[in-house]
This record gives C-alpha cells, sequence and structure tokens, in this order.
C-alpha cells in the first residue's frame, strides 16, 4: 500500500510539473488566451512603461517580441509557430497581409479612441476604412547631414543636392530598393510608385551618375555611421535621423520639395490571434491621448494621434523636418504594393545600380 501511495504522489508530481512547463511554453508562444497578449514590434518601438501600465490596469500580461523588417515578421506570422495577437507592420505589408487573408478586421466598436487619430492619416489606399490597421507611427524618408563637415551654409532642399559634384565620396545610402529608386523618380519629378519603364530606367541611369559621391549603401549601421561623423550626409528614414540627431546635436534632417516617401506604422491584428478581445484593447489603450504622447516622447518618431500632439511641447509639433507642412506632405505618396512583376523589376533595377555602386 505504501508503495502504492508513493507511486501515486510520483505520477501526480511528475503530472503537476508536465502541466506547468506546458503552460508556460504556451505562454511563451502566445496561446495562454484571455490573460496573455503577444504583441510583435519592431525593436526599441515602444516606451517599455507603458506595457507595465497596460498590464496594470488589465491585468493581461503582455509577451513582447521584435522583428527587424517586414519581410521577417510575415514570414513568421506565416509560419504560425506563435499566436501573435498584435502586430505593427508598414502599410506595403498591410497591403500583402490582406491580399493573403492573414488579418482579423478590426471592431471599431471596441476602439473608441480611434477618434484621437488625425483623419488626414486614415482611410488612406492600402487600408481604406481602415478595416485592418489604425496608425502607429508615421515618417518621411528625407536628407540628414551634418553642417559642421560640410561648406557652410550648404543646405538641401532638393534631391538633386546630392548630384553635387564637390560631394565626392560623402553620401551614405540606406539600403532599400523602394527608397533608393523612389528618390530617383522623386528627382525627376516622378512618382516613386510610377510604373513606366522608361521613367524608372531613367531615375536608375541619373541614380548610376550619383556613384561616385556615395560612400557606401548600409544598413542599420547608417545610424552609428552618422552618429560618429563617419560622413556628413545620410539618406534615411525619419525616425532614425530623429534617433541620430538626439545623439548628435550637429546633425539636421531635410525633406526634399520635390516630395518623397509617407510611410505608416499600423497596430493590426494578424490571424493568429488567440486573444482577440485583449488585442483590441492594446490598441485602444495606445490610442489613448496621454499614452500616445508618452510613447511618442520616448520613441521620437511623429505620432498620427491629434490628441496626444496637443500635450507634446510646441517645439516638437511644430519642428516642420519631422511633423512637414501640409503643403509639402500634399507632396509626399505612400508607397503602394505594386505587385510582385513590377516589385521584381524594381529590384533588378536596384541592383544594376548597386553594381555601379562602391
Amino acid at each position: 500500500m505504501r508503495k502504492l501511495t508513493q507511486a501515486f504522489i510520483t505520477v501526480f508530481a511528475v503530472s503537476f510539473l508536465l502541466i506547468f512547463v506546458v503552460n508556460r511554453l504556451n505562454a511563451a508562444e502566445g496561446y495562454a488566451g484571455n490573460d496573455t497578449l503577444t504583441v510583435y514590434n519592431w525593436g526599441e518601438y515602444i516606451d517599455p512603461e507603458l506595457i507595465q501600465q497596460f498590464e496594470e490596469e488589465t491585468g493581461i500580461k503582455v509577451i513582447y517580441e521584435t522583428f527587424d523588417s517586414n519581410e521577417a515578421m510575415m514570414v513568421k506570422i506565416d509560419q504560425g509557430g506563435t499566436a501573435y495577437d498584435v502586430a505593427i507592420p508598414s502599410e506595403y505589408a498591410i497591403e500583402r497581409m490582406k491580399e493573403n487573408d492573414a488579418l482579423i478586421p478590426l471592431d471599431h466598436s471596441k476602439l473608441p479612441n480611434l477618434k484621437n487619430i488625425d483623419e488626414r492619416f486614415l482611410d488612406l489606399s492600402f487600408d481604406p476604412g481602415n478595416k485592418y490597421s489604425v496608425p502607429y507611427f508615421w515618417g518621411t524618408v528625407g536628407i540628414v547631414y551634418n553642417p559642421t563637415m560640410l561648406e557652410e551654409g550648404r543646405t538641401f532642399t532638393s534631391w538633386d543636392d546630392l548630384w553635387a559634384p564637390d560631394l565626392r565620396n560623402q553620401i551614405l545610402l540606406v539600403d532599400g530598393a523602394r527608397e533608393v529608386i523612389g528618390f530617383g523618380l522623386n528627382s525627376l519629378n516622378y512618382s516613386l510608385n510610377d510604373r513606366n519603364k522608361a521613367h524608372l530606367q531613367e531615375a536608375k541611369e541619373k541614380l548610376v551618375k550619383l556613384q561616385p559621391n556615395i560612400k557606401a549603401i548600409v544598413g542599420d549601421e547608417i545610424k552609428m555611421l552618422m552618429v560618429n561623423e563617419e560622413a556628413p550626409i545620410g539618406v534615411v528614414w525619419s525616425g532614425d535621423a530623429a534617433d541620430m540627431m538626439w545623439e548628435n546635436e550637429n546633425l539636421d534632417y531635410a525633406v526634399p520639395m520635390e516630395g518623397s516617401n509617407l510611410w505608416f506604422d499600423n497596430m493590426v491584428i494578424p490571424k493568429t490571434a488567440k486573444n482577440i478581445d485583449g488585442a483590441h484593447k492594446f490598441i485602444n489603450f495606445m490610442l489613448e491621448a496621454e499614452v500616445a504622447a508618452q510613447n511618442a516622447d520616448y520613441v521620437g518618431y511623429s505620432t498620427p494621434n491629434k490628441a496626444a500632439m496637443e500635450l507634446l511641447p510646441e517645439e516638437t509639433v511644430n519642428d516642420e523636418r519631422f511633423y512637414p507642412s501640409p503643403e509639402l506632405t500634399k507632396k509626399l505618396e505612400v508607397y503602394e504594393n505594386l505587385g510582385p512583376d513590377m516589385l521584381n523589376y524594381y529590384n533588378e533595377l536596384y541592383l544594376e545600380f548597386k553594381m555601379h555602386a562602391k
């Protein structure tokens, strides 16, 4: 009888341990249900205090994971290994996820704080009616530069300024086909979503002429290189420029007058979600004016939240480098989903351009 009792205790202990381990693994994989929320976001793209505040207010535990590209994010979600409840992709990725039936439509009745978003940033081409997504941050592509390393009085009001003969070996480019081909198109006053192959060839040929001025084509290290004054000029996203300017006060940023990219990162609920109600609570929480203002102050990117802007310092919201005037905003374009064939053509032109670069 004693042996039987010991055997029962052993089986019970092992079973309890297995249940505990399975529950922990499920939580780590986002399967915990209504008391857990798995959020998938870009790195360093939220104030950690806000996650803690959300947990305290709702009793929902947040499991927070990060990605470094839209492509990596989409692959991970498609694989289905982790049940992500909220993700924050960019506009063209949202279009592709919609096409792949990878998103759950939002219940706007559970998002009363959606009223805080500036109407300019709602009902855009990549998600009409905001059926699947809500704006998180936005920005531009432009030119970051260090006046102390350049001829006195040098500014960048036009993309054409990059082709100046005295800028040999001075420019860093972010490694992105849409960004580079895009500013080539903009410099010719063409749309950065242009599908005319003659225009695209013209843009590539003009970019090839920029080759002597290019120091390097780089990835995330462009921030470190600019901060450390390894080069005086870079073509970057505005959010990266804001980070650089925070670390090096010599840097400045400009969006050329011909126009540029207007990018958005939006909150969505993937089809993998297990806690749809919690996902809506999280999205609505991030739309609160005070929360969005705190997040914008921490991250340094431009907020689409009109109510939050009223709480931010005037010098922030009046800075036209990061909150462009309506006149310039009209010249900004959101990347459209070009389709696989045209996207491949953009990539081919970009590779041809890179072959000429150092």
